[in-house]
């Protein structure tokens, strides 16, 4: 019966949890979910078709659909380089460097990113103590609960990449969708996707049965 069912592997956001995709259901007698976590670059400068590479490996079903959220997404789009997957579905996501907004394109240019705190999301339990007000203590709580790598190294690699991805032309087997009020990656600078009203970049935990019925759909 095994063979008969979608194997769908799920990459979560950067330097989250597979734990995000918790609220997702699927027709479990037709599909068999794998759930692949981020591994430490060998070091800051190792490219992201390098990594690709290496998490390619623990794909290791034939014709997988590959799904994959934020820079998870840009992820699965270089890790199918490899593979030969059924679908790519990207959420709260780019399909090429065209999409990214330009205020991030802007902190490229001038590789501004260098500045990113590493250190303060690698020690986000000493950070808790100066959370104020009810929305930063609910934010610190997501972060402490989804957020589990806090290698510096990996972090700062992770936002290098997400600024620097080249790609210029997406795959043709790839379904985007987008929230549209995702404020990372704004659903103006993006072409070709299925909107989500009032979703936002988080909307994998927030909008999780609209997601997963369109999914289903696509399957």
């Amino acid at each position: 019966m095994n063979n008969t069912k979608t194997h769908i592997y799920l990459m979560p956001g950067l330097a989250a949890s597979p734990k995000i995709f918790n609220n997702l259901i699927f027709p479990k007698n037709k599909v068999e979910l794998h759930y692949l976590e981020w591994i430490l670059p060998l070091s800051e400068k190792e490219k992201l078709e390098d990594y690709a590479k290496r998490m390619s490996e623990l794909v290791t079903e034939a014709n997988p659909v590959l799904i994959g959220v934020s820079f998870g997404g840009i992820l699965v789009q270089e890790i199918s380089k490899f593979l030969r997957p059924k679908k790519i579905i990207i959420i709260s996501s780019i399909k090429s460097s065209d999409e990214l907004p330009k205020r991030l394109k802007l902190i490229q240019k001038t590789k501004a990113y260098k500045l990113f705190p590493a250190k303060a999301i690698s020690n986000i339990e000493a950070f808790s103590v100066f959370a104020f007000g009810e929305f930063a203590k609910k934010r610190v709580k997501l972060y402490q609960e989804y957020l589990s790598v806090r290698d510096e190294k990996y972090l700062k690699w992770a936002v290098f990449n997400v600024l620097n991805w080249k790609q210029k032309t997406s795959p043709k087997n790839i379904i985007h969708i987008q929230g549209e009020k995702d404020h990372i990656f704004p659903i103006k600078n993006i072409n070709n996707c299925i909107s989500i009203p009032n979703g936002t970049h988080i909307m994998i935990l927030t909008k999780a049965k609209r997601i997963s019925k369109i999914i289903t759909d696509i399957l």
